[in-house]
């Protein structure tokens, strides 16, 4: 790192995700301040479950209040409808696959588990693989994996070697589709049980997604440097219980042994300060879906135009010349408002 003259260990990463070390620091900052966020959130959740307190083992619980069932058709159908919404463009894209038989969605003996979307040339409908068994989880799948296909076929004048996007904008459109599937879905549920679930489960994704990843981060930046300063595994392990207690503050009981938990990390060691990409996608597209909400239709051409550039430049000049200043601790903190709306609608209905 001294010899090639980088600042510090993550600026390797962030060169390879071609992001600028102030945007990244940005994105960190910003992530910090809004830990109440979460913490207000699980203390709900333990209630909600009830629990005195949520114990770390516990964040990610379902609560499981209702129990609907989806019909395939009828969540395909749903799926497009949410797209068309936004613009036909989308739902146009969306089709293709489905028209062109690029889908496997049928759950059967000896069929992989998961899901995923394949593209593999520009202009060629991807191959979309989905398990579907009829739950909201499994819709919202639906909406993501074509919201790859979708990126992928937005980016179909560039070659072969740039119409996959960027690390940091992998997430954008399948992340993007599913919060339009959930406003949707949210718009048309009355069942107090059901939005519940629906709203819980985001949040659960976002903290997973967002803060979770952020604190890998912020974690990792600090045992570089204990690392230099031959300090020991304990004294590191420290350190991350410290990281445990600032993210979840008095909110959620954490076991001293989850002090070790940052060993069983591969990231850490394979891919270093991989992570943050995580936040910096999920937070990206809650920041865009806040912007989609208060300029409406005036931000679809923006947004299409970020999709148009597959991974042919780099994801600051994209942002850029769609009117984005990722720069900007704002743009950031639009990201986490989306999530201080869906824990306000909770409590809500709580109320």
């Amino acid at each position: 790192i001294q010899v090639r003259h980088y600042a510090e260990p993550i600026s390797v990463r962030n060169l390879g995700n071609d992001i600028p070390d102030a945007v990244t620091d940005t994105l960190l900052s910003v992530s910090r301040k809004n830990n109440h966020l979460f913490q207000r959130y699980f203390t709900h959740k333990a209630k909600w479950l009830g629990l005195p307190k949520l114990r770390r083992y516990d964040i990610y619980a379902p609560l499981l209040e209702a129990e609907k069932e989806y019909d395939y058709n009828d969540s395909v159908q749903l799926v497009l409808d949410s797209f068309r919404d936004f613009s036909p463009v989308l739902a146009d894209q969306a089709r293709r696959v489905f028209v062109d038989g690029h889908i496997d969605a049928e759950v059967r003996p000896g069929k992989r588990g998961g899901a995923f979307c394949y593209g593999v040339l520009p202009g060629v409908s991807p191959w979309v693989l989905v398990n579907f068994a009829n739950r909201a989880r499994d819709v919202a799948t639906l909406a993501h994996e074509l919201g790859h296909a979708i990126h992928a076929l937005m980016a179909f004048d560039h070659s072969v070697l740039t119409f996959h996007s960027s690390l940091p904008l992998a997430e954008t459109a399948s992340t993007f589709a599913e919060m339009l599937l959930t406003d949707r879905l949210l718009k048309a549920e009355t069942d107090v049980a059901v939005r519940r679930d629906l709203l819980a489960g985001k949040i659960d994704d976002a903290y997973a997604t967002v803060q979770r990843q952020a604190y890998f981060t912020l974690f990792e930046r600090e045992a570089h440097r204990m690392v230099v300063e031959n300090r020991s595994a304990d004294e590191i392990s420290a350190h991350y219980q410290a990281n445990l207690a600032e993210q979840f503050g008095e909110a959620v009981e954490v076991a001293d042994e989850f002090k070790w938990e940052w060993v069983s990390i591969p990231h850490i060691y394979h891919t270093p300060f991989y992570t943050y990409a995580y936040s910096f996608g999920q937070l990206l597209v809650l920041a865009l879906y806040q912007m989609y909400r208060k300029e409406g239709k005036a931000f679809v051409p923006r947004y299409l135009k970020i999709l148009s550039y597959g991974g042919s430049e780099s994801p600051t000049r994209i942002l850029t010349e769609a009117g984005i200043d990722i720069a900007s601790p704002a743009f950031w903190q639009g990201g986490f408002d989306v999530i201080k709306g869906w824990i306000d609608e909770l409590e809500n209905l709580e109320a």
